[in-house]
């Protein structure tokens, strides 16, 4: 990795510093087990956003398994295939003919990029501790401290209290480990570092790692990535470790560290790769591993952790939740917490699951890193479930759901660079595949920014995901409304709605504007004859096919992004031309329809789904995270979304519980919304609370379960404040501070019965601030007390100044208003 780039990681790590809060710490905000890890599955996590590591807490033999999040398969490459939009015409005709089997393997022939499939993320090493003789120890605990981001374990052996601590740092680019004893001479170990290979491609990979001690007190790991795919291998890695003691003795033999009767040891381990940029590999890791660790030691480990935790407390201890009736189960572990809240409340465990998914956030995106891929960065496999990719049709922007209303509004910028540099190389997929301006990125990307149709049409021939990308992006100026923010963007919305306008085609027979070739994520749709079949692209036999056209959450993903086209040219004054297209395509795009049973339609025809309960609900996109279907505005699309809800059924992964969530959540249903969150926590969550989808481990359903949480809480995305919108009953009382609504204000909720007692409003820009009651409230601001009555829509408005504070509270026992 690029020595400048890094090096801009400490500096704005460094520079948040002086902005640490003063919140006290909370004991609850732990996650703590009676056992080790017995499987990388059950480890638990710390990460800086660069670099991550899970530890397994076993006594004797401890492992600590790694990551440096630029770490993949192969080097920069090209899948564009040039003129492949040639094909389009004849696969539109195809479809819109019903010969769907000849679109689908046309598609699959000429429109796919080269390869097939994308690069993989891969694993650093393991750091490897062995402990002589402590094979049976008492007292033992292993324990995720969220407030400090740091793991502990503790154990006694031979009447000896042992403990161990590991963290991240995100100030000094470090992982440190600290291990200690109370009683003086205690410490001994032996430690390597050892590097991962692809067993699975050992005949033929092409990556290759050295393991070497660096005498007097260290140990270097160093590698090549491995080719994939005909993409060569382009990356090398260095990862170094210094120990510090207090007492005893330490050495290297040959490529082990020992450490014998010390009061102390301290690990501390840097690493980084060649990665510059998704075209530059040109970095030097080895100089920017020496020069980390010969920072680091210049300083204590004392001053290391100090200002580690100022750090991350910037960030973590901007929100803090509270929820009751409290109970007494914080004494219990967090596997059995686990297992018991399928049938017994715990609002305090659903306020740990919030705060766990703001701690994965900022262990593994920070400004200045790569975004948060499907296992945020951690993985242990040279061959991860889906690659660890960036999956665009849900996941990716699910990662990033919570961000603007968990007070982590900066942690965005990962993403934003993401879809800048997949915009970037996007234009020649748009043009060589669609024959479209703009930029396209379909549903899966990696570090390299492909962009192109991949995996096989059942899946690539989907060509919104930038689009809803984008949706992620103006999520961020409808939070901050900074005009800066919307300058920042506006020509990333521009060609995209360049490309949107493009590739829409009218349908033959419903008039319609559509996209075509498309799918529903990633869903079968049942139309006559649609079964089973051999798929020539992926080599498997297939369910049954998914391409359409204009299928429901394309629509309205494109609806969205023409509205905030709309709204961001008005404001700017700018292409008038291009604002004139998107006015005339609008009305024209295929609407929102109702199906037989009542649903909403998935496809423009009404037919069933092949898995009724099938774990993507993207006919649902526009309900959330989109904002065109409400209780209040559409209630009758409104009331087909709950049957779409239904008919889905209460499975699938941890991300579509977090998403089924989140969408009664929008619904006002606060009760079922938390039956999904209790799903999400006792049906698809690991061990150490990490979101499962199959056998894999994924942060999507952890993210989205704490914006589901703060949907909950609080909702603004219909222009006024929505306080308490879906308050489960098991949440009769609570406090939350911190979080934060679009039109630039944050909020405090304090309530008790399930009533709101008391709101505090602190606006960052000045304006008109709208609150939705059915009763009149009691305002106090800097210019005194005010009253507040709501007007025929049930909405209050008082204006606000930025830098005020502002306290709400009801005059009498509010009514809840009507429908949303």
């Amino acid at each position: 990795m690029g020595s400048d780039r890094l090096l801009g990681l400490c500096f704005l790590a460094a520079s948040r510093l002086a902005a640490q809060p003063a919140t006290p710490a909370a004991d609850h905000l732990t996650l703590w087990y009676r056992q080790p890890a017995t499987t990388w599955n059950q480890a638990l996590p710390v990460g800086n956003g660069r670099l991550g590591a899970m530890v397994f807490g076993r006594v004797a033999h401890e492992r600590i398994q790694l990551n440096e999040e630029t770490l993949w398969s192969g080097g920069p490459y090209d899948p564009v295939v040039p003129g492949a939009a040639r094909s389009l015409p004849e696969i539109r005709r195809l479809l819109f003919a019903g010969d769907i089997a000849k679109a689908h393997d046309l598609f699959g022939r000429t429109m796919m990029g080269k390869p097939y499939e994308q690069m993989k993320y891969q694993s650093l090493g393991d750091l490897d501790l062995v402990f002589p003789g402590q094979d049976s120890v008492t007292d033992y605990r292993r324990e995720l401290d969220l407030d400090q981001a740091t793991v502990r374990v503790r154990y006694t052996w031979r009447g000896i209290r042992f403990l161990r601590e590991i963290f991240a740092s995100a100030v000094d680019q470090v992982i440190v480990i600290r291990l200690s004893a109370d009683r003086p001479g205690a410490i001994s170990f032996a430690a390597e570092l050892r590097g991962t290979r692809n067993d699975a491609h050992s005949n033929y990979g092409t990556d290759y790692f050295f393991m070497d001690g660096v005498p007097p007190d260290g140990l270097r790991l160093r590698g090549k990535s491995t080719d994939y795919l005909g993409v060569a291998g382009k990356l090398t890695y260095e990862a170094g470790l210094v120990a510090r003691t207090s007492g005893g003795t330490r050495a290297v033999d040959y490529r082990t560290l020992r450490v014998t009767g010390a009061d102390t040891a301290e690990l501390v381990l840097a690493a980084a790769t060649s990665f510059v940029n998704y075209r530059d590999v040109s970095g030097d890791p080895a100089t920017f591993v020496a020069r980390t660790l010969a920072a680091a030691a210049t300083r204590s480990l004392a001053a290391i952790q100090a200002d580690h935790l100022r750090e991350y407390r910037g960030w973590f201890r901007r929100v803090a939740l509270t929820l009751g009736p409290a109970t007494d189960r914080d004494s219990m572990p967090t596997d059995r917490r686990l297992a018991a809240f399928a049938t017994t409340a715990d609002p305090d465990l659903a306020a740990l699951s919030y705060q766990f998914g703001r701690y994965l956030l900022i262990s593994s995106s920070r400004p200045g890193t790569e975004a948060a891929n499907l296992q945020g960065i951690w993985n242990d496999s040279p061959n991860p479930w889906w690659d660890a990719k960036y999956t665009i049709n849900i996941n990716l922007p699910m990662n990033y759901w919570a961000v603007e209303s968990a007070n982590l509004a900066e942690l965005e910028q990962p993403l934003d660079k993401l879809v800048r540099e997949v915009a970037e190389a996007g234009t020649a997929t748009a043009r060589e595949h669609w024959g479209a301006r703009g930029w396209v990125v379909h549903q899966n990307t990696d570090l390299w920014r492909s962009t192109t149709p991949m995996d096989g049409p059942s899946w690539g021939a989907w060509p919104v995901g930038g689009a809803w990308l984008m949706t992620n992006l103006y999520e961020h100026y409808r939070f901050s409304a900074d005009p800066a923010d919307l300058e920042r963007i506006y020509p990333l919305l521009r060609d995209q709605t360049r490309f949107l306008l493009d590739i829409l085609v009218p349908h033959p027979s419903k008039g319609w504007l559509v996209t075509a070739p498309s799918n529903s994520p990633e869903n079968f749709p049942g139309w006559p004859g649609n079964s089973e079949f051999f798929d020539e692209v992926s080599g498997i036999a297939l369910t049954a096919r998914t391409m359409t056209a204009g299928p429901t959450m394309d629509m309205q993903i494109i609806r969205e992004v023409f509205a905030m086209f709309d709204e961001a040219a008005t404001r700017l004054g700018r292409d008038t031309s291009l604002l004139s297209e998107v006015r005339t395509a609008r009305p024209r795009l295929a609407p929102n329809q109702i199906g037989k049973h009542g649903q909403i339609q998935e496809w423009l025809d009404d037919w069933d789904e092949i898995e009724p309960e099938h774990r993507h609900l993207s006919p649902l996109w526009g309900l959330y995270p989109g904002r065109e279907i409400t209780p209040r505005t559409t209630p009758a699309l409104a009331q087909a979304a709950g049957v779409t809800i239904t008919r889905r059924g209460v499975g699938g992964c941890g991300w579509s519980y977090a998403w089924r969530a989140g969408l009664r959540a929008r619904l006002g249903d606060g009760a079922a919304a938390l039956d999904q969150l209790r799903g999400l926590l006792t049906k698809s969550s690991l061990p150490n609370m990490f979101s499962l989808c199959g056998r894999a481990l994924q942060v999507d359903g952890n993210l989205g379960a704490a914006a589901a949480v703060g949907e909950m809480l609080l909702q603004s995305h219909q222009g006024w404040l929505d306080l308490l919108p879906a308050l489960p009953p098991e949440w009769s009382s609570g406090r939350v501070t911190g979080l934060r609504a679009r039109g630039g204000f944050e909020v405090d909720l304090d309530w008790d019965h399930g009533v709101l007692r008391l709101a505090t409003i602190r606006p960052t820009r000045s304006g008109i601030c709208r609150i939705r009651t059915s009763a009149p409230l009691e305002g106090r601001g800097p210019k005194g007390q005010f009253r507040l009555n709501p007007g025929p829509a049930g909405v209050a408005e008082f204006p606000a100044e930025a830098g005020a504070e502002y306290t709400i509270r009801p005059l009498a026992s509010p009514r809840r208003p009507g429908p949303r």
